[in-house]
């Protein structure tokens, strides 16, 4: 089991830096909105990313890859989701001012949005609970149990992740001086909210597991 586990790691660790929608999430949260907000943001996530693990454990998000119907509808809701956060963003960041910025520094106390939207975003992505039924069965032994050693699973990913986003919330937070100017600001939250849309949109075009 212990092999299982470490074997998993590495592969999971490996998949975790790489830069996704969930880091651009994050990176747009520390320098907007400050280090509160960020770990609320990356914490949610992490909820999210154990919720599909724990289904994929038990067999519950195997509906998503044999009903092509379950799929779909969970892919399209997603898809509107990233595309109306992603365009909110643009928006938000063209009439910016140095007022809007003020308002957005008093909206980081909202630590309970920003949780729900990390969830939200993450467990209205199908592709994560196909990622965890292709992965989660070829780590698991053959002996004990599976539904534990699959949640076992999914909390190393879970840590994994939280430690990743750590060091991205600590970086922006020490490159916040220059990443604060509202010009950076406004650019990186339409740099954010670009890719939220692009990622909406490959969602929607994707085909089907």
């Amino acid at each position: 089991m212990l092999d299982a586990l470490l074997s998993f790691a590495v592969v999971a660790g490996l998949l975790t830096i790489v830069p996704g929608l969930d880091t651009a999430l994050v990176l747009r949260a520390a320098v907007s909105r400050g280090r509160g907000y960020a770990f609320a943001t990356a914490t949610g996530i992490g909820c999210g990313t154990l919720v599909w693990g724990v289904a994929a454990a038990a067999g519950v998000s195997a509906l998503l890859t044999t009903s092509q119907a379950a799929y779909t509808a969970l892919r399209i809701a997603g898809a509107i989701y990233l595309v109306w956060m992603g365009i909110g963003m643009v928006r938000e960041a063209l009439r910016r001012t140095d007022a809007a910025v003020v308002s957005a520094e008093d909206a980081g106390h909202r630590l309970l949005g920003a949780w729900a939207r990390g969830v939200g975003t993450n467990l209205l992505n199908p592709k994560v609970g196909v990622f965890y039924m292709a992965m989660l069965p070829q780590f698991l032994p053959a002996e004990g149990n599976h539904v534990l050693m699959g949640i076992a699973m999914a909390l190393v990913h879970n840590i994994e992740g939280m430690l990743w986003f750590t060091v991205i919330i600590c970086a922006a937070g020490w490159a916040r001086t220059w990443l604060s100017r509202a010009g950076v600001r406004r650019a990186l939250d339409s740099l954010t909210g670009t890719v939220l849309v692009g990622f909406g949109l490959k969602l929607a075009a994707a085909s089907n597991p």
